[in-house]
């Protein structure tokens, strides 16, 4: 097994979906194989203007010929697996590329870093996602919860483990991945409910919004922030419960079967629409909206 980056941009003309799939052509096949079992790293190229860099994480389980490509091969990644940066990480920091070993013996940038697919050195790799999911500002989970999360309170030590193998657990671990996805959901609507477009802060700072998967992680809901909503408690409990559901559009959908419609009316968003996310490029993918239409609200 071996590290990998895999290129990726959101107007590909490949069939990529990082939560689920990355298609790639065969002559990739060689370099791809070694990754199965193991984590990679997406990258945005440097090209696309706003580049996020490296923008997240997830592991191949499988990688199999397209049945519907001739010549095209698919990663599977595997569920629950891929994960968002809380911070993407550019190409460059102050000393060059992040990714060293895109480097000649000059110190120049090798051809390699034209590479959709290829593979990462275990020290490049880790670095990347040390700064990746650093987090040491102040959006902070409830009281009680800090003790859960080792190497990500606020004013501690960096995201740092004392051996490789540990960090690549940490990866898996609930509590750190929903640590993460809260930072980033929060960060995509400004720490705003989408369902009733208020923005609470309470008296320690802390936004009263909750980071609510669309489609749930035990339905395998990847923790991207397509499938991410900031909700107030309230709208959480009731988009969970299915009293509540959005339309491809953003229409706030309310349950025939809630017993108050016209107070759930009054509690939304006046517009009938829920906030979009302040960058267009997180707004929910229509996939997880259909999902939660389809399985969770009760029409």
């Amino acid at each position: 097994m071996a590290h990998c980056v895999f290129m990726h941009r959101s107007d590909s003309i490949y069939d990529d979906s990082p939560a689920v799939q990355y298609q790639f052509p065969k002559q990739y096949l060689g370099r791809a194989d070694p990754s199965i079992g193991d984590w990679i790293l997406y990258l945005e190229p440097t090209k696309v203007r706003g580049s996020r860099g490296y923008f997240a994480i997830a592991r191949v389980q499988r990688i199999i010929p397209d049945p519907k490509a001739l010549g095209m091969f698919l990663a599977l990644i595997e569920p629950n697996s891929y994960l968002d940066f809380a911070n993407p990480v550019p190409f460059n920091d102050a000393d060059g590329p992040i990714e060293r070993g895109l480097l000649n013996d000059e110190g120049k940038l090798s051809g390699r870093a034209q590479s959709a697919v290829r593979p990462i050195s275990d020290a490049d790799f880790y670095r990347i996602v040390d700064r990746g999911l650093d987090d040491r500002t102040p959006l902070l989970p409830r009281e009680g919860v800090l003790g859960e999360l080792s190497g990500f309170e606020e004013g501690q030590a960096p995201y740092v483990f004392k051996q490789e193998r540990d960090r690549v657990l940490q990866l898996t671990s609930r509590a750190v991945r929903d640590r993460v996805f809260r930072r980033i959901v929060l960060r995509a609507y400004d720490e705003r409910c989408a369902v009733t477009g208020l923005k609470l802060i309470n008296g320690g700072g802390r936004a009263e919004v909750n980071a609510a998967h669309i489609r749930p992680v035990e339905a395998n809901g990847p923790d991207t922030v397509h499938n991410g909503l900031a909700l107030s408690g309230t709208a959480h409990w009731m988009f969970d419960r299915g009293l509540i559901s959005l339309g491809d559009d953003l229409e706030i959908l309310i349950s025939r079967q809630a017993n108050d419609p016209d107070g759930v009316r009054a509690f939304i968003n006046r517009s009938g629409f829920a906030v979009p996310p302040v960058n267009l490029k997180d707004r929910p993918h229509p996939q997880f909206l259909a999902w939660h239409r389809e399985y969770r609200f009760k029409h």
